[in-house]
């Protein structure tokens, strides 16, 4: 599971870094591919400081084609592994504390970011594990951890930890079912 936030990693540095496994997985969506190879360079961008300030333009521009002219909200900021899918992507937003582990599929409408807590102020965003399928319409938000190979079907609004391996259904949303994983021999 991918629960830490380092921008310094060797990894998230790469400007490689996942853009062949998304344009694996986005086979065929032509935009998802746009989406994810602009996302990966402009997060390369705001990573490395110097280049923050040289390419200033190119996050505006990204802000600009990805958020009004496409309207999605995949913030730069965001820390997501390789081989995300994005499924449609029309409305989905995604905050910019959010990390998102490996080979996660993303549908329409889906919101991932933090939540405004009593003393006003935002609390951390979700972190999600491997292997999550989030279905259309959900709602991901506050400081919470997802596990790996979690399922989450349309219109779920999850505000609490989930534990690997489980089916989320509903409105708030609980467990359906737990998906049994044989250990590795």
């Amino acid at each position: 599971m991918i629960y830490k936030r380092n921008p310094d990693s060797k990894d998230q540095n790469k400007i490689s870094s996942g853009i062949f496994q998304d344009w694996k997985e986005n086979n065929g969506n032509f935009k998802s591919r746009f989406v994810m190879i602009f996302y990966r360079s402009s997060s390369f961008v705001y990573r490395h400081k110097i280049l923050r300030y040289l390419l200033f333009w190119y996050l505006l521009l990204y802000k600009f084609i990805i958020g009004w002219v496409l309207n999605i909200g995949l913030n730069y900021r965001a820390i997501i592994g390789r081989g995300l899918k994005i499924q449609y992507g029309f409305g989905t937003v995604i905050d910019g504390n959010t990390i998102i582990g490996q080979n996660c599929n993303l549908r329409q409408l889906t919101n991932i970011s933090s939540k405004i807590i009593d003393n006003g102020k935002c609390s951390a965003a979700p972190k999600i594990g491997d292997n999550v399928d989030i279905g259309v319409n959900v709602v991901i938000i506050g400081d919470i951890k997802i596990g790996n190979n979690v399922v989450i079907g349309a219109g779920a609004i999850i505000t609490k930890d989930v534990e690997d391996n489980c089916v989320m259904v509903g409105n708030p949303a609980v467990v359906l079912k737990r998906k049994y994983v044989f250990p590795n021999r």
